[in-house]
C-alpha cells in the first residue's frame, strides 16, 4: 500500500492572523517570500504525494489563482466551500469521492512526519484513523491525547485542560469509509476535532497515534507566524 493523496484544510477565516496577514487565507501567508502552503506541499511531494485536494473557502481565489491545476508535478483539485463549514465540513466535501486511504493536513501547521513510518504504524495497528502526535509542555492550544503503550488513543483532552504531554500534530491518515459512517452529510457544518472525531469514538471506533519528534510550526497566531521565518528554510 502507498499513500499518494493528501487533503489540505485551507478554508479557515484566519481571524487571529488577520493583523499580520490581512488579505490572504492563512495557508497563503508569505514566509521568506513564498506561501506557507508551498512549503507544505513540497515536503509531502518529496515523500510520494502526487495529488492534492485543497479544501478552500475564505479568499479561495488567491489559492486557486496561485496554484492552478498542478504544482511541482503534483495534480491539484479544489473542494470549495460557499459558506463556512468548519474543518469537518470541508473534509467531508474534499473526501467524498476518495476510495483509498489518504492524508489530511491542517493548512496552518507543519510537522515533520515520515510518511512511511506513519503508514507502517497504521497498517500494523489495523487502524482506520491514525494521528501524528508531538510532545508539548506548558501549552493549552492543542488537543491532548491519552495514549497507551500500544499507541491506542484512550481519551481526548480539552485544549484548556492540559499543560503537557502528547498533542494532536494535525496530520492524519484516514480510511474513507470512516467518514461515511459518522452520520454527517456532505454540506453539513462540522468540526473535525469537536464533531467528527467524537462521533467516531462514540460509535466504538478506535484511533491510534504515533509520536514524531521533528520540527513543528504553527502560523495561527501573529507571534508564531513571525517566528516561522526563522524555522522554515
Amino acid at each position: 500500500m502507498s499513500i499518494t493523496t493528501a487533503v489540505i484544510l485551507a478554508g479557515g477565516l484566519g481571524t487571529r492572523l488577520k493583523e499580520a496577514v490581512p488579505n490572504l487565507p492563512k495557508a497563503m501567508a508569505p514566509i521568506n517570500g513564498r506561501p506557507f502552503l508551498e512549503y507544505q506541499m513540497d515536503y509531502w511531494i518529496d515523500q510520494g504525494i502526487n495529488h492534492f485536494i485543497l479544501s478552500v473557502g475564505y479568499l479561495k481565489s488567491s489559492i486557486i489563482d496561485h496554484f492552478g491545476e498542478r504544482y511541482n508535478n503534483a495534480s491539484i483539485e479544489y473542494a470549495e466551500e460557499y459558506k463556512p463549514l468548519g474543518t469537518g465540513g470541508g473534509l467531508l466535501i474534499a473526501s467524498k469521492d476518495l476510495i483509498e486511504p489518504f492524508l489530511v493536513l491542517n493548512g496552518d501547521t507543519f510537522i515533520e512526519v515520515n510518511l512511511d513510518d506513519l503508514l507502517n504504524f497504521h497498517i500494523q495497528k489495523k487502524s482506520k484513523w491514525t494521528f501524528s502526535l508531538f510532545k508539548k509542555s506548558q501549552f493549552t492550544r492543542y488537543m491532548g491525547m491519552d495514549v497507551n503503550i500500544n499507541g491506542e488513543i484512550l481519551s481526548l483532552k480539552s485544549k484548556k485542560s492540559h499543560l503537557n504531554g502528547l498533542v494532536n500534530g494535525g496530520v492524519y491518515l484516514i480510511e474513507p469509509k470512516v467518514l461515511s459512517s459518522l452520520g454527517y452529510k456532505v454540506g453539513n457544518k462540522a468540526s473535525l476535532e469537536d464533531d467528527l472525531l467524537p462521533s467516531y469514538i462514540s460509535k466504538g471506533g478506535k484511533i491510534f497515534g504515533k509520536e514524531f519528534k521533528g520540527k513543528f510550526i504553527d502560523i495561527g497566531l501573529p507571534e508564531d507566524y513571525y517566528r516561522s521565518s526563522k524555522i522554515i528554510e
